[in-house]
């Protein structure tokens, strides 16, 4: 399973069709060279090549499988279709449709937001299966905006989105939904649980139950990211954990108070079976999301394996699940979704399988009091060994771990599992008898203890470390010594502590970039010697501040550039000092046309220029010159002006199938 992903991640790296046949020419030797060797040495090298191959192989294939037709530039179109897949963002005021456009010059699947006032008055009838018409101002898939930055162009790709954009003006309905079962449940699940708890708690509960992480506010969940308890929110191996063992147990006791069943039937395989339709059950009912289902096949096969006497959580059983993931969605690797639940569990079953660990927490015959301490002792570990196995995968892809997450997880863990979701579940049945209001206030309560818990946390001074970027071959070394740490049971097993060090120190190494430049070239920020970004432009939106804050490590929101003591700015440009570096920067921010010999003697004084419209030929920087034509090659930077270097979005994607769509 590790070569066979290694080969999926290699594909991804090399980004090139002539890196990937050398690739499998390689894999094909070693191979040949494994059949040679005799012995279990031999089958090792050879089942490693083919894995590695077939890894490259499978992405290989899959890219060219989605592959669909894909918008070249940003257009305004009157679109007609169907409506493939609705989602409400509650929090951002939006609803977004997934369509299927009837006319054959857009692509065939494109992504469309509308206000969700909007989208409201239009009720029911503007759901999955509708005809809508609307004008909407559509674009090429969102490119990575800097480089190391979340990719949105590889998740539309997978997708098999070709445009996205927003609604301009109002939406017609041609031909009014035609709800599935499942569709009408979530809406009504939604609806009655915001009723009920209101928009704060009424978001967190909706999530829990239906997945659906629109209806939370987005303070509470910028609260819930920064004290480390987003997972609560995505509906994973925790939430069926949690459905499964209340149902068993709902089941279990229940049949138990009849005594003719208690001593005739199994009660715990019944237990069992049920536990194991709530968790199918409550799959599909959050929509069979890939971490979901993941989840659930891993639920159903450690039930079968206690039926069966087997032990419950093993290496064997999170490598088949990692396999069936991979060999049907291998671009799932890439994304942090899959990396931090896999990476969780493999923490799990290293740690309980750990000798020492099982001396000093297996139970045994004690006290009540002790119990409950070794209890507490065993929840503490957990959680602090999970802490550490995830937070490199937190700083690569989100620029961020929380420092105090092992405290709001000892509180939120169990009173998600055993306090708000039993709860919440009990409220929805008793409601089919009008019962439930008592457990609702219950509910509400825990649901607001938890996101105190969470703004308590996330309030605290230092309560989070932020990274501008680890390099890949760090977060490799990490990933690969923790591999080696958790696969292996014999004492060379520590070696893997080498390269983790190793990938730790590269990352603490890693310089900040002087001047970070979107893709579009509108955007620009200065970054001084104490990491604060300094921007372009006063009136840069949401995603722009917190793109440019994350990628310089910078805990805030990002102050104008013309409030630098560095920078001299006018409405139509700025000129920064780089500080230390000595060089000297001019940035274009309007669209007003100045005058041409002023400009090419600015441009001639500045090391760097950026512009996001053409530049004159005469118009030329001492070092680098980033117009529109140049960004449209490069896509966005990070410039490294003291060493010289500038590391591009298209350095990043080369020649992978979606990299067009990064200029």
């Amino acid at each position: 399973m590790v070569a066979l992903g290694g080969g999926i991640a290699a594909w991804l790296v090399l980004a090139d069709p002539l890196a990937w046949a050398a690739m499998l020419l390689c894999c094909a030797g070693l191979v040949a060279a494994g059949l040679v060797v005799q012995g279990r040495t031999g089958q090792v090298i050879a089942t490693a090549g083919g894995c590695l191959a077939l890894g490259c192989a499978l992405i290989w294939w899959r890219s060219g499988e989605v592959a669909s037709p894909r918008l070249d530039r940003p257009v305004i179109a009157a679109v007609q279709g169907k409506v493939l897949k609705a989602e409400r963002l509650v929090a951002r005021g939006n609803l977004r449709l997934t369509l299927a456009p009837t006319d054959r010059a857009l692509p065939p699947r494109i992504r469309v937001s509308l206000p969700l006032a909007d989208a409201e008055a239009l009720g029911p009838a503007l759901g999955v299966g509708a005809e809508v018409g609307l004008r909407a101002r559509l674009a090429p898939p969102m490119p990575m905006a800097l480089p190391g930055t979340h990719d949105f162009a590889r998740d539309a790709w997978f997708m098999g989105l070709g445009a996205t954009g927003k609604a301009l003006g109002k939406v017609t309905v041609l031909q009014p939904a035609q709800e599935t079962g499942l569709d009408r449940i979530r809406r009504d699940l939604d609806t009655h649980i915001r009723s009920q708890l209101g928009p704060g708690a009424g978001g967190i509960a909706t999530a829990l139950v239906t997945g659906d992480q629109g209806s939370v506010l987005e303070a509470d969940a910028e609260a819930m990211r920064r004290s480390g308890l987003a997972h609560l929110l995505s509906v994973s191996g925790l939430h069926i954990a949690a459905a499964v063992g209340f149902f068993y147990l709902l089941v279990l006791r229940s049949l138990a108070l009849v005594p003719t069943l208690a001593l005739r039937w199994n009660l715990v395989a019944i237990g069992f079976a049920a536990g194991a339709l709530a968790g199918v059950a409550y799959t599909v009912l959050t929509g069979l999301q890939v971490p979901t289902v993941r989840s659930c096949i891993a639920a159903l096969l450690v039930l079968a394996g206690i039926l069966l006497g087997r032990e419950a959580m093993s290496i064997r059983l999170l490598a088949t699940g990692a396999l069936l993931v991979l060999l049907i969605r291998p671009e799932a690797i890439a994304g942090a979704s899959f990396q931090l639940s896999f990476a969780a569990v493999l923490t799990l079953v290293t740690l309980y399988g750990s000798a020492r660990f099982k001396k000093r927490f297996e139970r045994r015959e004690e006290g009540r009091a002790a119990a409950m301490l070794r209890s507490l002792g065993a929840m503490t570990a957990t959680s602090l060994a999970i802490e550490i196995a995830l937070t490199p995968f937190a700083l690569y892809h989100f620029h961020r771990a929380g420092l105090y997450g092992v405290a709001a997880n000892l509180v939120a863990i169990p009173l998600t599992t055993f306090v708000i979701m039993p709860l919440e579940a009990s409220a929805l049945l008793l409601d089919s008898v009008g019962l439930g209001a008592p457990l609702w206030a219950l509910t509400g309560w825990s649901i607001s203890l938890l996101l105190g818990v969470a703004h308590t946390v996330a309030d605290t001074p230092g309560a989070s470390a932020i990274l501008p970027a680890m390099p890949r071959t760090a977060f490799a070394l990490i990933i690969g010594g923790g591999l080696w740490f958790c696969l292996w049971q014999a004492s060379w097993r520590r070696w893997g502590l080498a390269p983790i060090a190793v990938g730790i120190l590269l990352t603490l190494a890693e310089p900040l970039p002087d001047v970070l430049v979107t893709g579009d070239g509108k955007h620009l920020a200065v970054i001084d010697e104490t990491g604060t970004p300094w921007l372009l432009r006063d009136r840069a939106g949401d995603f722009v501040r917190d793109l440019m804050a994350e990628n310089a490590g910078f805990d805030g929101d990002p102050p104008p550039l013309a409030a630098y003591a560095r920078a001299r700015c006018s409405a139509d440009s700025c000129i920064a000092d780089l500080g230390s570096t000595g060089r000297t920067l001019l940035a274009l921010r309007s669209t007003q046309r100045i005058d041409w010999r002023e400009l090419t003697r600015a441009c001639a004084a500045a090391d760097i220029v950026v512009a996001d419209r053409r530049l004159p030929r005469a118009c030329r920087a001492r070092w680098l010159t980033l117009d529109a034509p140049r960004l449209r090659q490069t896509g966005g930077l990070a410039i490294d002006a003291g060493k010289g270097r500038a590391a591009s979005v298209a350095d990043r994607l080369k020649r992978l199938p979606w990299a067009g769509s990064s200029s």
